[in-house]
């Protein structure tokens, strides 16, 4: 029996994004997620604007690949780590990663009903339905853990003010951390118009040339890396190992910035 959606919103996105991860792995094969097609499967939705949204779809699967690499080589190092993914809506990462010691997902309680039917979930996986701007930490058992935050697809629909609470957040809750965040650039922000994206009335309201610069921001942190979507891209579409090359079009693309904190 399938299950019917009706979010609107920034909750409505994790519909199409979902939806991009199990196209690719039914099409293309970019990046396999069986997860994702037996969730599609089982949701009664109208998807034909995300069928119509090749950017979008591109888009998902390149931030896919970089994000998993990513945090396949965290928790190798940190085999113990506890993660927390923010704005989780129906990841299904924690199914596809191994050595963590407890897997958070934390998103807005409507957000989270909807995820507790498609997958419930125990034991290492966790739920946490709150907003990421509020206080979750006490939410966390295992604050004494060398721990990973993700932050996928949330900066780009919030202000300055909201991503500064969530890091504020991160830091009073862990003595060490290192946050993936996904950023947009601001020259995007406001040119940028998915179909899919329009569609769910969910609106890009704010971003940041560089990671350094979001470093500067955000008291506590320090800037280690950044890894622009380009790197995903080309898994797939080979022009892009030549794109990747070209500063003005890796500094445009959307990008994971990795910072981290230690008290």
């Amino acid at each position: 029996m399938s299950e019917k959606m009706t979010l609107s919103g920034v909750p409505e996105t994790m519909l199409q994004t979902i939806y991009a991860r199990a196209k690719e792995t039914k099409t293309r094969g970019g990046i396999y997620d069986q997860k994702a097609v037996e969730i599609v499967d089982q949701i009664d939705y109208d998807f034909s604007l995300a069928d119509k949204d090749p950017a979008m779809h591109d888009g998902v699967i390149a931030r896919t690949i970089v994000l998993d690499r990513m945090t396949k080589a965290f928790l190798q190092k940190h085999p113990d780590a506890v993660v927390v993914n923010i704005a989780c809506g129906l990841d299904t990462r924690c199914y596809r990663m191994e050595g963590y010691s407890h897997w958070y997902n934390l998103d807005l309680p409507e957000t989270i009903a909807v995820r507790e039917k498609l997958l419930p979930e125990s034991g290492a996986i966790s739920q946490i339905a709150m907003s990421a701007m509020d206080d979750w930490s006490d939410r966390i058992a295992e604050k004494d853990h060398t721990a990973l935050v993700i932050i996928e697809g949330l900066t780009m629909y919030l202000s300055e003010a909201d991503v500064k609470q969530i890091f504020s957040v991160i830091r009073n809750c862990f003595k060490e951390v290192e946050v993936f965040v996904e950023v947009m650039n601001p020259m995007m922000v406001k040119s940028v118009k998915e179909k899919s994206i329009e569609g769910s009335n969910a609106k890009f309201t704010w971003g940041i040339k560089k990671g350094k610069y979001l470093a500067d921001l955000l008291p506590g942190f320090s800037y280690v890396e950044e890894h622009g979507l380009t790197e995903g891209m080309a898994e797939f579409k080979s022009i892009y190992k030549l794109l990747d090359k070209i500063p003005a079009i890796r500094d445009i693309s959307n990008r994971i910035v990795v910072l981290s904190s230690r008290k």
